[in-house]
């Protein structure tokens, strides 16, 4: 049977993609990485078929790659055709980043004058949208070398973008780049836990939940949390915390009835009503200097930490007061399991497919059965040495941990190690990837890069192709010989595989269809809005 391309340009999605065309809003939903690690914190990304291997030196599955000026470990986050990500830009141009598990102390920073930037990325082509300034000056507290002063990632609903910037600027605007309203939180200092002058820099991301943003702000000294309005940033509420600096973001779980706001920090766990601020439960137990997020999954809350003492708990949601371990315990009514090693230190770990995916800062992989505990397996990641910082992602059945190196490892989940891939970006990286709709979103030290399936290698590098040209642009309704044109060659002249054009993150609807029955499809694509 003989193939055509049935080509229906929608002008009006230019404009704004409400969603993936054809699909219902909670179809879509599930295509967005809105926050820090994704939906909900999870790290998970099913049925969304991102690539296993690509090779950023010939382009093989490289959709494109967009530099990003100064220093950021933000993560990017997705919504529908949009991706946000941070910056920040130092006058200075040899500002101190060091990267690697070397633990000795080293107080150099940067305090010349930095510039904050929010960046809207088309994920379709890598075009930079728009760029806004958020903020200007020389920072207060200073930040280790190996951070950055642009380390929190932004938070989207799709109508609000919340920016958290190191100088404790909370800042909100629309899809537009239009500034809704800012925050001033005031100076976050954070820093090491054994010496309150050794100043390392902010590190905790924002979330959105429901009308309102919450901000876990730990610090040296005055830590607190706290929920803003989203429409106008009027503080809803503020709980002030007992706890020293930390680096972790907080996470919200749903179950036993309730929503519970939990936090991670230095010593001690929260859980809140993120409705009120108030207190719900709290447990101690955690380590000092704590940046793994909380991870909902399983009815559980599982928490973790790393410096120096690296303790795994595992939390059943709807507790009350406090809840810690009697001493020469692992488990209680209210905690299921812990563990007094292999907790991480930087990453935030996995809990995917029944298994609890840990991952050491050198690179050290410790699997364990999600709600027992049991230690399934113990490995070097890639069976070769290197420091970890980026948090494990999964989709479709893979985990891709992404080392400092910029060396993505992809891993078959389940209860045996199988590596399937090793993945080089050529650049440092310690940002988490993002995930959505057949695209992996890779932030690393200069680049941001979208990886797909499909992308043939002469494609992207050469940009030429041998089969006739895609059209550079089409009528309304225009039908194609579908034999004609390669999927390289589709993405080479569109930037987008001709299977992810009905998805919503192409301006074009394409459909193949037998000509015989191109009248009635005509007539059905008509409706696409």
């Amino acid at each position: 049977m003989r193939r055509s391309l049935i080509a229906v340009l929608c002008v009006t999605a230019l404009l704004g993609v409400e969603g993936p065309v054809g699909q219902s809003q909670e179809q879509a939903q599930r295509f967005q990485w809105p926050s820090f690690r994704g939906p909900s914190a999870s790290g998970v990304a099913d049925g969304q078929d991102p690539p296993t291997s690509w090779d950023s030196g010939t382009g093989r599955n490289v959709l494109w790659s967009t530099p990003i000026p100064g220093l950021g470990h933000s993560s990017p986050v997705v919504w529908d055709d949009r991706i946000y990500l941070t910056t920040a830009v130092s006058e200075d141009p040899n500002s101190v980043f060091r990267y690697g598990t070397d633990g000795r102390q080293d107080r150099r920073s940067d305090r010349s004058a930095h510039t904050w930037w929010l960046y809207a990325i088309d994920r379709r082509g890598g075009e930079v949208i728009w760029a806004r300034q958020a903020s200007t000056g020389r920072p207060v507290v200073q930040r280790h070398p190996k951070n950055s002063y642009a380390s929190a990632t932004p938070a989207t609903d799709g109508e609000h973008i919340v920016a958290l910037v190191a100088t404790g600027g909370l800042f909100c605007y629309d899809s537009d780049g239009e500034l809704l309203w800012s925050v001033e939180l005031g100076a976050l200092d954070a820093g090491a836990a054994y010496d309150t002058a050794y100043q390392w820099g902010a590190a905790s991301s924002p979330i959105i939940w429901q009308d309102r943003v919450i901000v876990q702000a730990d610090q040296q000294e005055g830590s607190f949390i706290a929920a803003f309005d989203i429409d106008s940033g009027e503080e809803l509420w503020r709980a002030p915390r007992d706890v020293i600096s930390s680096f972790s973001t907080p996470t919200i779980h749903l179950g036993s009835g309730r929503a519970e706001l939990v936090t991670n920090g230095a010593g001690t766990m929260h859980g809140y009503d993120p409705a009120t601020g108030d207190e719900l439960w709290r447990m101690s137990g955690s380590s000092n200097n704590t940046s793994p997020t909380p991870v909902s999954a399983h009815g559980l809350l599982y928490v973790t930490s790393g410096y120096r003492t690296r303790p795994i708990f595992a939390i059943h949601g709807g507790a009350s007061g406090n809840i810690s371990l009697a001493a020469d315990t692992t488990s209680n009514e209210s905690v299921e399991w812990s563990s007094p090693r292999d907790g991480p230190y930087i990453a935030t770990p996995l809990v995917y497919g029944g298994y609890l995916y840990v991952v050491s800062s050198n690179g050290v992989l410790t699997v364990f059965h999600a709600t027992t505990g049991e230690r399934i397996y113990k490995r070097r990641i890639g069976d070769t040495g290197g420091a970890y910082s980026a948090s494990p992602v999964a989709a479709d059945g893979r985990i891709y941990m992404t080392s400092e190196d910029g060396d993505i490892f992809v891993l078959r989940a389940g209860h045996d190690y199988e590596l399937l891939a090793t993945n080089s970006m050529g650049e440092v990286c310690l940002a988490t990837p993002a995930i959505s709709e057949g695209q992996m979103f890779v932030r690393t030290a200069g680049h941001l890069v979208a990886l797909t399936n499909g992308i043939a290698p002469a494609a992207v590098v050469a940009g030429i192709s041998t089969s006739a040209p895609f059209p550079a642009s089409l009528s309304t309704e225009v039908t194609l010989p579908f034999d004609s044109f390669e999927d390289g060659n589709l993405s080479a002249h569109t930037g987008v595989r001709w299977q992810t054009f009905s998805n919503g993150i192409s301006a074009a609807a394409l459909e193949l269809v037998d000509p015989r029955q191109s009248a009635c499809c005509r007539d059905a694509t008509r409706r696409i809005p």
